[in-house]
């Protein structure tokens, strides 16, 4: 059976760490490169890296920080921020990561994702994608939750997975740093109509959310969170035991 993923997420703001509320509010955790190097010895299963300002700023990821990071870490490491090219891939996959992520560079360009596949392989490209309620309609959002793009995210989803995305992140503004569980309804639309590993991003405040969505929703492949770990309000180890104890399988 193939083991549930726990992945730390790093929001990356002028070189710092940062994290708040529904996409607001954001106040400084630590350094990017401190906080990998902890996650990566205490039994996390990858990083994320997200440079969240990069493309509402309209400039490139922070490559220093990130060759830094990805020199330090010994676990899969994704990164995105400001991709818009397949040059960008190049550019961040050259830095030492595994996967690159992309969110408001697909939606400008929808055929990104598919000339990055052809050049570096579907395992290579992950779909972030940034949703919330509007009128009842899961919505897709750009430039870091800021811009509402019209688009209905479970379809926009699906069209990327088509075009040769091999994974999707998906982060629920509205139960991002909220930390009352998963948005399970709407991982739920989603992980039913793609074929690929789905994480769940925003919610989580206890490993009893954890426990949750897995045992609710086996298709998701991973949980994602930030605060939890980086305030030391859950143990990644004590979460896995927690997990195995739960009958899911983790890799301890």
């Amino acid at each position: 059976m193939i083991t549930k993923r726990i992945i730390p997420c790093l929001d990356v703001r002028d070189g710092r760490v940062v994290k708040g509320v529904n996409f607001a509010s954001l106040r400084d955790v630590s350094s990017p490169v401190t906080l990998a190097e902890y996650y990566s010895s205490c039994g996390a299963d990858e990083l994320v890296f997200y440079d969240i300002t990069a493309s509402s700023d309209g400039r490139k990821l922070f490559t220093d920080i990130l060759r830094e990071t990805a020199e330090r870490v010994f676990i899969p490491l994704t990164v995105g921020g400001g991709i818009n090219t397949v040059g960008d891939f190049d550019r961040v996959l050259k830095c030492g990561a595994d996967k690159v992520s992309v969110n408001s560079g697909a939606i400008r360009d929808p055929d990104l994702i598919s000339r990055a596949a052809d050049k570096y392989g579907s395992q290579c490209v992950v779909i972030s994608c940034d949703a919330k309620r509007v009128d009842g309609v899961f919505r897709v959002f750009a430039k870091g939750g800021r811009e509402d793009t019209g688009l209905e995210a479970v379809s926009w989803i699906k069209r990327c997975v088509d075009n040769g995305a091999g994974e999707v992140v998906l982060n629920s503004i509205d139960t991002d740093g909220v930390k009352k569980g998963f948005d399970l309804e709407m991982l739920d639309a989603v992980s039913r109509e793609v074929d690929v590993p789905v994480i769940a991003s925003g919610g989580a405040g206890n490993i009893e959310d954890f426990i949750t969505l897995f045992k609710t929703l086996p298709r998701v492949d991973a949980g994602l969170a930030a605060s939890i770990f980086h305030f030391g309000e859950v143990d990644i180890r004590e979460l896995k035991r927690e997990m195995q104890k739960n009958g899911i399988p983790a890799r301890i």
